[in-house]
């Protein structure tokens, strides 16, 4: 998805009395566009749902006891615009948003201009759910403690200071997750993936991709662990005194090691090591098809 340019035409803001809501409409280099804005007041921990085909989802937590989202509805003329529905509904701290894809075809004329999408920008409380999915659009959550649920079929996603349990999921791309305390699930079809922070749980799969996994100090086993790509380097950074059950294995590369292990399985060609680090324990599973492993001290 294009970032969205500066308005060439002037605007035309329409406040509405329900909802407390605002539509702001004009023209741009790319068509046309409108932005609505909708608040919602919650009294307790918020679990928020956003569904749209096409478009790209970012959310920010923050210190606030409303969410506020911005739907930004972008298409080739104002027809397109217009048959993007959005349907909302709360129900005390469950709010779920959803555009729906248009029921007939916008014919799109013009060099730059972009099939009819809708994006979300959403202001919400530190602590709470979301779920977000997107047929096509780039996912970022930040400063989030709850639990989160990101599916893109085609789009990087990112989550940066947030805390708790994550299943991620997209069809085509990149998954990077900063900072974060909690247990990860992240799959993706095509595009690496980079993990950082204090882990529980991981599991990892990337059909076609490399592997950046970093665990901070704490970070403890309370499952198995697996990091698995079908073609891609694995680069694992683990604290001193972590304790596993070690089973790393390419198809084709070697495995370079720094860490402490009490190795029983390391072939001729590098390709394969088991072993304990530290007292040993769950089972961390290393996978890769096509590439080399790394394993270094965090």
């Amino acid at each position: 998805m294009k970032s969205v340019l500066p308005l060439l035409v002037a605007t035309t803001v329409l406040p509405l009395a329900l909802g407390g809501c605002v539509v702001v409409s004009g023209v741009d280099s790319q068509g046309r566009l409108s932005r609505e804005e909708k608040r919602f007041e919650v009294s307790g921990t918020p679990e928020l749902k956003l569904t749209t085909f096409d478009g790209n989802i970012e959310v920010r937590g923050g210190d606030t006891k409303t969410v506020v989202v911005e739907i930004e509805k972008r298409g080739p003329t104002q027809e397109a615009i217009d048959e993007l529905k959005v349907e909302t509904k709360q129900d005390g701290n469950r709010i779920e948003i959803e555009v729906k894809r248009p029921q007939t075809s916008v014919a799109i004329v013009g060099f730059g201009r972009v099939s009819p999408h809708a994006r979300f920008t959403v202001t919400m409380p530190r602590n709470g759910a979301v779920i977000a999915r997107s047929g096509d659009g780039a996912i970022s959550v930040t400063g989030i403690k709850g639990r989160l649920e990101l599916r893109t079929g085609d789009g990087n996603v990112r989550a940066s200071d947030v805390n708790g349990s994550m299943v991620i999921a997209t069809g085509d791309g990149a998954v990077t997750i900063d900072n974060s305390d909690g247990d990860v699930d992240i799959d993706t079809g095509d595009g690496s993936v980079s993990v950082a922070g204090k882990l529980g749980v991981v599991k990892v799969h990337t059909g076609d991709g490399s592997i950046t996994f970093r665990a901070d100090p704490g970070s403890s086993m309370k499952d198995d662990w697996s990091m698995i790509t079908g073609d891609g380097g694995v680069a694992v950074y683990l604290p001193p005194d972590f304790s596993a059950d070690l089973d790393a294995h390419t198809g084709d590369g070697v495995i370079r090691n720094d860490l402490k292990i009490n190795s029983d399985d390391h072939d001729s060609n590098r390709r394969t090591l088991r072993g304990k680090l530290g007292a040993g324990g769950k089972l961390l599973k290393i996978r890769t098809g096509d590439g080399g492993i790394r394993l270094k001290e965090s």
